[in-house]
C-alpha cells in the first residue's frame, strides 16, 4: 500500500455527502425491499412512469413513507415522467436485421410492401426528418440511414445488425421534432404525483426552458399551494444547445446519459457531463448524474473496474446525486448496488473534489452570512454546520458552496421542505418545532444531534442563526463547541 494514502484509508468517514437515488421496479416493489434499500443507503426513490402504472404508484408512495418513518430517515420520492418518446409499435415476432436491408417506418396506419416494417407512434416523423438523416433504434443498437420518404412512409437502409422487438425507442440525432413538452400521459401521471405528495417531478426530453415553464404552470394550476422542485432531464442535442437557459429555469438538473449517449457521439459524453456539472455548480444548481453507472450489476454481483471509476468521477466532480436505474428496478443485486455506490462515494469524497463550486458567489445578505459560515467551517475543519430554514434556500446555498469537511444539518419545521432538502449534497435535514425563542430552538437542535449520536462532545460546529433587531431580522454566524 502506498504510505501516502494509508492514513486516509484508515480514517473513519461517518457521513456520505453524495446522495444515492434508486429506481424502484419489479425487483424492489415490496415493502421489505424498500426498507432494505433505505438501510443500505438510498436517499431518494425514483418512480419511472415509463413502466410504473398508477396502481403500483399508489402502493409505493405510502410504502416508502412508512419505511422512512420506521428507519427515522428523511427519504425523497422522485416521479420521472415518460416524456414525448418516439417508439415503434407492436410486432408479431422479432425482426432480425442485417446491414443493407431496407426497412420502412410507417405512420397513420400506412401499410408497407417491404419485408421489414413497423408502425411508429409519432405521426410527424416523415415531415420532421430528411433524406440522409440517421435513425437510431433500441437505444442506439440499430443504426439506419433515411433513403427516401413518401406521404406516410419512411424508407431506410440498415447500417448495423440487430434484432428489433416491439415498442422500441427511436432517437433522431440533431433532428428537431414537433413533439409536446408534456403528453396526455405525462399530465395524468403528474396529477397523480401531486395527489400523492411526491417530492420531485422530472420532465423527460427537455429541449428548452419553455418546456419546464409548461410543467410549472400545470403544477401551479393543479396545486397552487405546492412548490415542487422540477428536475430537467438533459437527453438530446437540442437540450445541450439550450443548456444555459435550462439550468437557469430548472430546480434540479439530471444528466440522463442513456439517450444523451445515443444522441451525441460517445466520445463527447464525458466532456458533456463534466461541462454540465461544472455549469450547475457554478450557479448553485443541484445536479444528478444518471444511467448505466453500475449496469453490469443487473446480472453480476460485482461492478466492473470501469464502472467503479465512472461512479468515482461523478463523485469527484461533486455532483449532488448519483442514480441507479435498471440496477435496482430489474436487477438481481439491488442492495449490493447501493452498497457499492455508498462505498465508492465515501472513499472518493475523502480524496477531495474538482472545486467547480468555487466560482459561485453570494448575492443576498443571507447568502453572504452562509458563505462566511462555510469559510469558517472550512478553516476550522468544523464537525458540522447547523442551519435553520423554513424554505430550504439557506441549506441549499450552503450545500452549493460545497463545504470541504462539514456536513450540513438543516433543521426545518416544514415536512415538505424536509424531503426536498435530501437531494442536496451534504445536507442532512431534520424536523423540529421552531420556538419563538431562537436560543431554545438551537438547544432543541443540539439535543436532537446528541440523541442521534451524530456529533461528539468537544466537536467544533458552526451555527447560522437569526436574531431580531429593532427593524428587521439579522443573520449571525456562531462558532461553538458541542
Amino acid at each position: 500500500m502506498n504510505p501516502l494514502f494509508a492514513h486516509e484509508l484508515d480514517r473513519e468517514w461517518p457521513h456520505r455527502h453524495t446522495r444515492i437515488i434508486s429506481t424502484l421496479g419489479p425487483s424492489t416493489h415490496s415493502p421489505e425491499m424498500i426498507s432494505k434499500l433505505i438501510a443500505s443507503g438510498v436517499n431518494v426513490f425514483r418512480l419511472n412512469m415509463s413502466h410504473a402504472d398508477h396502481e403500483i404508484v399508489r402502493n409505493l408512495v405510502p410504502a416508502i413513507r412508512h419505511a422512512a418513518r420506521q428507519a427515522s430517515r428523511p427519504v425523497g420520492i422522485l416521479m420521472d415522467t415518460q416524456g414525448p418518446a418516439i417508439r415503434t409499435g407492436d410486432l408479431k415476432s422479432k425482426l432480425s436485421l442485417k446491414p443493407g436491408d431496407v426497412f420502412v417506418f410507417t405512420v397513420r396506419g400506412a401499410i408497407s410492401n417491404e419485408e421489414h416494417s413497423v408502425d411508429v407512434n409519432y405521426d410527424d416523423l416523415v415531415n420532421d426528418i430528411n433524406v440522409g438523416d440517421t435513425v437510431l433504434v433500441d437505444n442506439g443498437v440499430i443504426h439506419m440511414r433515411v433513403l427516401g420518404k413518401e406521404l406516410n412512409q419512411l424508407r431506410c437502409k440498415v447500417l448495423t445488425p440487430g434484432t428489433l422487438g416491439s415498442r422500441r425507442h427511436i432517437n433522431l440525432p440533431g433532428v428537431k421534432v414537433n413533439l409536446p413538452a408534456m403528453t396526455e400521459k405525462d399530465q395524468e401521471d403528474v396529477a397523480l404525483g401531486l395527489e400523492l405528495g411526491v417530492d420531485f417531478i422530472a420532465l423527460s426530453f427537455v429541449r428548452e426552458a419553455a418546456d419546464l415553464e409548461k410543467l410549472r404552470e400545470f403544477i401551479t394550476k393543479r396545486s397552487p399551494d405546492k412548490k415542487i422542485p422540477i428536475v430537467a432531464k438533459l437527453e438530446d442535442q437540442l437540450a445541450i444547445r439550450n443548456v444555459d437557459e435550462i439550468i437557469n429555469t430548472a430546480d434540479v438538473i439530471m444528466v440522463a446519459r442513456g439517450d444523451l449517449g445515443v444522441e451525441c457521439p460517445y466520445e463527447e459524453l464525458p466532456i458533456i457531463q463534466r461541462k454540465i456539472v461544472k455549469k450547475c455548480l457554478e450557479r448553485g444548481r443541484p445536479v444528478i448524474v444518471a444511467t448505466h453507472m453500475l449496469e453490469s450489476m443487473i446480472s453480476n454481483p460485482m461492478a466492473t473496474r470501469a464502472e467503479v471509476t465512472d461512479v468515482a468521477n461523478a463523485v469527484y466532480e461533486q455532483a449532488d446525486a448519483i442514480m441507479l436505474s435498471g440496477e435496482t428496478s430489474i436487477g438481481q443485486y439491488p442492495m449490493e448496488c447501493v452498497r457499492v455506490m455508498d462505498r465508492i462515494a465515501r472513499r472518493t469524497e475523502m480524496s477531495g473534489g474538482a472545486g467547480f463550486a468555487q466560482a459561485l458567489q453570494p448575492g443576498t445578505p443571507r447568502e453572504h452570512a452562509i458563505a462566511s459560515a462555510v469559510h469558517l467551517a472550512n478553516s476550522a475543519r468544523a464537525a458540522a454546520i447547523l442551519i435553520f430554514t423554513n424554505t430550504g434556500r439557506s441549506a441549499a446555498f450552503a450545500s452549493a458552496l460545497r463545504p470541504k469537511y462539514s456536513p450540513i444539518f438543516a433543521f426545518t419545521s416544514q415536512p415538505d421542505i424536509l424531503h426536498t432538502l435530501i437531494i442536496h449534497r451534504g445536507v442532512y435535514p431534520m424536523l423540529i418545532e421552531f420556538a419563538e425563542d431562537r436560543q431554545e430552538t438551537l438547544r432543541n437542535a443540539m439535543r436532537k444531534l446528541r440523541e442521534k449520536n451524530l456529533l461528539n462532545k468537544g466537536d467544533a460546529i458552526v451555527v447560522v442563526t437569526d436574531f431580531a433587531g429593532t427593524e428587521h431580522v439579522t443573520s449571525a454566524v456562531q462558532f461553538r463547541v458541542f
